[in-house]
């Protein structure tokens, strides 16, 4: 006898909980010893909007190194942010302090979400 489930009801948006979609760095793979220095200067660029900092929000999604440069992939919360070349410039300036070499910021395609948070930032907002 064969028991017969009730098919659940497909989300065509399935919650993903907090810190979920924070995608590894390639400098955690090739220079290990910049990374906690990179996580540390990136908590001092706070937006100025929602009293966050870019490490807190997500928004440094990688950072690659190598002999000639550093590359930061970096996305905004929504893509008319007025503090927007502000937040890239600075963290640009401060990637590039850290790691000593000249660094260049691109802006990733993905949409923010609060998955890209970290578990402290969605409590300091009440939304965990």
């Amino acid at each position: 006898m064969s028991e017969q489930t009730t098919p659940q009801p497909q989300s065509s948006q399935t919650e993903q909980p907090a810190g979920s979609n924070r995608p590894k760095w390639q400098v955690e793979q090739t220079h290990p010893e910049l990374a906690e220095e990179l996580r540390k200067a990136l908590r001092t660029i706070v937006d100025p909007e929602i009293g966050l900092d870019v490490w807190a929000l997500g928004l440094v999604r990688d950072i690659q190194v190598t002999d000639e440069g550093a590359n930061v992939v970096m996305i905004l919360t929504t893509p008319f942010c007025p503090y927007g070349p502000a937040l890239l410039e600075v963290t640009r300036q401060k990637v590039e302090r850290v790691v000593g070499k000249p660094t260049t910021i691109e802006v990733g395609d993905e949409i923010w979400d609060r998955s890209m948070m970290d578990d402290d930032a969605l409590a300091m907002l009440g939304m965990f």
